[in-house]
């Protein structure tokens, strides 16, 4: 259901990734707890088509065997349907932009790219997310960045499919809302806009796994109060409402111990580490300034989807069933657009 926030209907959406924490969780039923909470559409991610590729067949189809993929994104595309969701973006699409030209790795990206259009298809959704590379190698030039993006971008308006490009907060090159935002103008493409998160900004700006007190140190909390405060403003007076083509909302517990300022075993860097099992929902345990961000989003006249995308299987654990986590997190965005 959308919530009213000023007058308007802001609609809700839910990552099929952020909900469930077992492999009883299967895809349908992440969909009814969706559902039957209120939420109107959902993020498709890519784990959970290669789940429900198991489910149907027995055995977990491969990430390029697009082909068959297809065929499991038809069958969820029924089940998206059958329970009124509209599936408003495929995610997450990773380590794509920057390879040096004629590489193997830009080849593949762009097959990648591909086959993930192909999936867009089958499952009837004209968005796809993005984030920033996290890759190393690739090019330190935003405009051999933005060059890619705006290559995917013409690919992608062939079929009539948007790019919705995220600052992820580890990531190589463009970890704030600034530079990827830099990038999206450089590219210059209509259907190519941002994914903004609450997380990955606050997180990459404000808050820091690696200390003891949870923020960026080496400044006074004054001081990096202040600098967040400043590039909220900044983000509410430059980004046209028209280019957030969704917000993710999420927020993060403080690590204790922090995290060790290295990569961990599978190459993660620590905010990295974070995002990826630290993000409960809003008032559910965390302490970064997700509202402000909601705020400084809002007052750019975005009026688009709230898309919760936590990661946070063992907060999970304290809810009876997927249902009350669901209706939990709708509850938490009533309150964000009350507070």
């Amino acid at each position: 259901m959308p919530l009213k926030y000023d007058g308007h209907d802001i609609p809700t959406c839910f990552a099929t990734c952020s909900i469930g924490f077992n492999e009883s969780h299967t895809l349908p039923l992440k969909l009814k707890a969706l559902a039957d909470a209120g939420f109107g559409a959902i993020e498709l991610s890519m784990p959970d088509i290669l789940a429900y590729g198991k489910m149907l067949h027995g055995r977990e189809p491969g990430s390029k065997d697009f082909d068959t993929l297809v065929e499991i994104g038809k069958q969820i595309r029924t089940q998206t349907t059958e329970y009124g969701l509209k599936i408003v973006m495929l995610q997450p699409f990773a380590n794509f932009e920057g390879w040096p030209k004629g590489s193997d790795e830009r080849r593949d990206a762009f097959e990648r790219a591909k086959g993930w259009m192909r999936i867009m298809e089958a499952v009837g959704t004209d968005m796809l997310q993005v984030g920033s590379s996290d890759a190393p190698g690739i090019s330190s030039s935003f405009d051999d960045l933005a060059s890619d993006l705006a290559e995917l971008a013409d690919l992608c308006a062939e079929k009539g499919f948007r790019i919705a490009y995220e600052n992820w907060c580890w990531a190589t090159r463009a970890p704030n809302w600034k530079d990827v935002w830099e990038i999206v103008k450089k590219a210059d493409r209509a259907n190519l806009g941002l994914c903004l998160d609450t997380f990955q900004s606050a997180g990459g700006e404000w808050g820091d796994p690696t200390t003891k007190s949870g923020v960026i140190e080496g400044i006074t909390k004054s001081e990096l109060d202040t600098r967040w405060n400043e590039s909220l403003t900044e983000l509410s007076n430059t980004i046209p409402a028209e280019k957030i083509f969704i917000l993710q909302i999420s927020d993060a517990y403080k690590v204790v111990p922090p995290l060790e300022t290295k990569v961990n075993e599978e190459g993660l860097r620590p905010r990295g580490q974070w995002s990826h099992d630290y993000r409960p929902l809003p008032y559910d345990g965390g302490y970064l300034p997700v509202r402000d961000f909601l705020e400084a989003v809002l007052d750019t006249g975005f009026r688009g989807y709230l898309s919760v995308e936590v990661f946070d299987a063992k907060g999970q654990e304290r809810y009876a069933a997927m249902g009350d986590y669901a209706q939990k997190a709708m509850e938490s965005l009533q309150k964000l657009l009350q507070s």
